[in-house]
């Protein structure tokens, strides 16, 4: 029997409820799962249904601090969820939360892959070829460029390992193809992710993420993060805008019904709750950030995400290539002694 897949009950815009329901959908799928959170509310939304609670009397809110929150409320949900995969009664965990609480939450319970210096969140966008592999889309607003360099073998790794690309195609997002383009930060990593044993393609555009032209984006948390919500953005409002129009006419009407079973497929690839959640790499074990306003859908789809890392050894694949290279180091500077 696999370990169950810690779920953190209070987090997010839509919890308990939504939480519970989709948790409970995960486990009618066969997946195990232990409830976190406030035991009362959690067997009120149970309605006969069974599952393991853990009992955890206080929240880490949207508003605070994530590692102040999560240094005292020891007893909080999320905090709980870490302690119960870092002493391994779940195999990872779930959160729709606080996702600076999480990530805390995993330092302090479950701790950082030996030599990674940062954790990233990985996050798939769709692509013409199918998807593309972008991180760190929110841990890190500011980075060092040895850090970038580090993201760019962690996504290599998984890119490889469960995305089951053969060859993953790494690059780094920049306002310009060329080389010399870019901040101080982009144009430092540049040079470090060169040196690096992946197939480095150089710089790309925002554009080509969703063009197919890698399989791995790497920038920093602050500029990923942006990238996320604008393409979330996007894509919910294209297809708004499609759905109005055809409801204004007739005509509309009678094409929208045509093309809709066309659509939907597309749909799906750019809607969060499909995707579920997205991976914190560089931890020592498996963690799913879901997106904030997960509902029973979206989180079923995090649920499942984690069961495969954790049915895959995740974790323990990216640590067993960091410890097999050296960590990038930054340049030294010119006429800088070695």
């Amino acid at each position: 029997m696999p370990l169950p897949v810690a779920v953190d009950v209070m987090g997010g815009d839509n919890a308990p409820a939504e939480i519970v329901q989709g948790a409970l959908r995960a486990a009618e799928e066969g997946i195990p799962v232990t409830l976190i959170g406030r035991g009362e509310q959690i067997e009120r939304l149970l309605k006969g249904a069974r599952a393991e609670i853990v009992d955890a009397r206080e929240v880490v809110e949207m508003h605070e601090h994530p590692a102040g929150a999560v240094r005292a409320k020891r007893d909080s949900s999320i905090v709980r969820a870490a302690e119960l995969v870092a002493g391994g009664k779940a195999g990872a965990l779930v959160s729709a939360g606080n996702s600076g609480a999480t990530l805390a939450a995993a330092l302090f319970a479950l701790k950082r892959i030996a030599g990674v210096a940062r954790p990233a969140i990985g996050a798939s966008f769709p692509s013409e070829s199918g998807q593309t592999f972008v991180l760190d889309v929110g841990a890190n607003t500011d980075c060092k460029p040895e850090w970038l360099a580090q993201f760019a073998l962690m996504g290599h790794v998984y890119a490889r390992e469960m995305l089951g690309i053969d060859a993953p195609r790494v690059a780094l997002l920049s306002n310009g193809e060329e080389s010399e383009k870019g901040s101080e930060l982009v144009q430092a990593a540049h040079t470090l992710i060169a040196a690096l044993p992946v197939q480095f393609t150089g710089n790309v555009e925002g554009k080509d993420i969703f063009r197919g032209a890698c399989d791995v984006v790497v920038t920093d948390g602050f500029t990923g993060n942006i990238a996320l919500k604008v393409a979330e953005g996007v894509g919910e409002f294209l297809f708004a805008s499609i759905s109005r129009e055809a409801r204004t006419s007739l005509g509309g009407k009678l094409g929208g019904a045509l093309l809709k079973p066309k659509l939907r497929p597309l749909r799906d690839r750019v809607d969060y709750r499909k995707t579920g959640g997205a991976l914190l790499l560089g931890v020592a074990g498996e963690v799913v950030i879901a997106h904030g306003r997960s509902d029973a859908e979206a989180t079923l789809n995090a649920i499942r995400v984690a069961a495969r890392a954790r049915e895959r050894d995740g974790f323990g694949v990216i640590a067993r290539a960091m410890s097999k290279t050296p960590s990038p180091q930054p340049a030294q500077p010119t006429g800088a002694s070695a």
